[in-house]
């Protein structure tokens, strides 16, 4: 057998935080003022609770697995993480929901979807699904945590904070699925052909939602609003052909997240959300 890589020292820590959604504190489109990006963000907010216990359970089941001291405590890490992710996410999206985003129903739709992938699929697949979404989760909050622009979309409101924040833990525990699942024995072929399952089912979920969230609007039945809204998709900073080409790189053989080197991107964010003077440090508890 091939000797593993070895895991790379990392702290994933479990940060106690919170967040409040006063009522009238945010826009009925928050995203400033973006009618179909707030509905993508509500749609994947409602995606995240659900998501992110399917996540600890596929990589609990494989925990007692891993010897490596370095992946044990990142195990640790990733779980309190997730936890307090899906926490704060429901509460975000009972916010939501009350703005008249179809956050429930998100929620009911992936609550179900994860229940049968459990049921019906090995766990090595489930925890291969694991990493292939981790690394979506990680691409999208590295281009939100590099890029200006896409922070600018965000507006100042309590909605970013939760995102950032987010965004900061996706990219410290970015590797720890994938290192569960190599250093216990999957493999290559399964890890690539999941993702590429994976790329074919998750954007297309994602607009199916997006969709259903925005025909409950009124606002998306001005035509040169909606038009207006789905044009400026075009120059997202999500979208970009970096962004792709992040997603992509996933499928190459031999591929690790830390390809891509978020250490300076995670030290600087660390020290502006919770350094000396950091605008997070007062939502610590």
């Amino acid at each position: 057998m091939t000797a593993q890589p070895a895991i790379p020292k990392r702290t994933v820590r479990t940060r106690r935080i919170g967040f409040a959604y006063p009522s009238g504190s945010l826009r009925r489109h928050y995203v400033q003022g973006d009618l179909v990006m707030s509905h993508v963000v509500a749609v994947l907010s409602g995606l995240f609770p659900e998501g992110e216990d399917f996540f600890i359970r596929a990589v609990r089941r494989y925990a007692g697995q891993v010897t490596d001291p370095e992946l044990k405590a990142q195990v640790g890490g990733f779980i309190g993480q997730e936890v307090t992710h899906g926490r704060e996410h429901r509460a975000l999206n009972d916010r939501l929901r009350e703005m008249g985003y179809p956050t429930r129903l998100v929620d009911r739709f992936t609550y179900y979807l994860m229940i049968r992938s459990d049921r019906l699929f090995p766990h090595r697949f489930q925890l291969a699904v694991t990493a292939a979404l981790e690394h979506y989760t990680a691409t999208i909050a590295e281009c939100l945590l590099s890029s200006a622009e896409a922070r600018r979309l965000l507006g100042e409101n309590e909605v970013r904070s939760v995102l950032l924040w987010h965004a900061l833990e996706e990219s410290e525990h970015k590797t720890v699925a994938f290192d569960v699942y190599r250093s216990t024995g999957g493999t290559e072929r399964l890890r690539i052909n999941t993702m590429r399952l994976v790329n074919t089912l998750f954007v297309p979920i994602v607009i199916g939602l997006t969709t259903i969230s925005l025909a409950r609007d009124p606002a998306a039945y001005n035509p040169v609003r909606l038009i207006r809204s789905l044009a400026a998709l075009r120059h997202s900073p999500f979208l970009t052909r970096e962004m792709l080409d992040h997603v992509r790189a996933y499928n190459r053989r031999g591929f690790h997240p830390d390809d891509f080197d978020a250490t300076e991107l995670l030290e600087r964010w660390k020290n502006e959300l919770f350094g000396t003077n950091g605008t997070l440090t007062d939502h610590l508890r």
